[in-house]
């Protein structure tokens, strides 16, 4: 989504470094995605999520389909990290989530994704999809995730209606470490 017309102008080379150097980190891996699929050619919130400085959480469905190119880029993406960050070099600890197999809404658009989830001060909000066991687990590996918060969950099935998840509708804002002074 970064390479298109409609976002930035620029080549990937021009776009990463300017990335890069605002962020002001040394790596940028880039995700497949799926081409003009949504406006985001997918939306990697809705993919994988940093959950701490050294862990990152990916759902992803049971297996990939071939037929379903949602699940053939989460399954890319998801080798693609494990193959560059999932070394016991890196330090990064991949954690899985499996996507919900029996949502309440069966929308082509519907967006049903637990790492689209909100944190914010002593709580993280995450969505609830009506599927009981891929609902339990999720809970269970997100209050694992996030030890001294306490987890809610919500029906946001008017949210992925929409295409999207509580962290599109909300953002957080982070905690100021006092380097910043007025």
């Amino acid at each position: 989504s970064w390479i298109n017309p409609n976002r930035n102008s620029g080549s990937k080379a021009e776009i990463e470094k300017l990335i890069l150097d605002a962020t002001g980190a040394s790596l940028l891996l880039w995700a497949p995605g799926v081409a003009g699929a949504d406006i985001t050619d997918y939306h990697i919130d809705s993919l994988a999520r940093f959950v701490g400085p050294d862990s990152l959480l990916v759902q992803l469905p049971e297996e990939a389909d071939p037929a379903d190119p949602w699940s053939v880029a989460a399954y890319e993406t998801h080798k693609m990290l494990e193959s560059r960050l999932g070394s016991s070099k890196s330090g990064l600890v991949l954690n899985i989530v499996t996507e919900p197999l029996s949502p309440r809404i069966k929308s082509d658009d519907f967006v049903a994704s637990y790492v689209n989830f909100y944190v914010c001060n002593g709580a993280v909000i995450m969505p609830q999809f009506g599927d009981s066991a891929t609902d339990a687990e999720a809970l269970s590996v997100i209050k694992a995730l996030y030890p001294g918060r306490q987890v809610v969950t919500l029906n946001i099935d008017a949210i992925g209606e929409s295409g999207g998840g509580i962290h599109c509708a909300t953002h957080e804002q982070p905690a100021s470490t006092g380097i910043w002074k007025a």
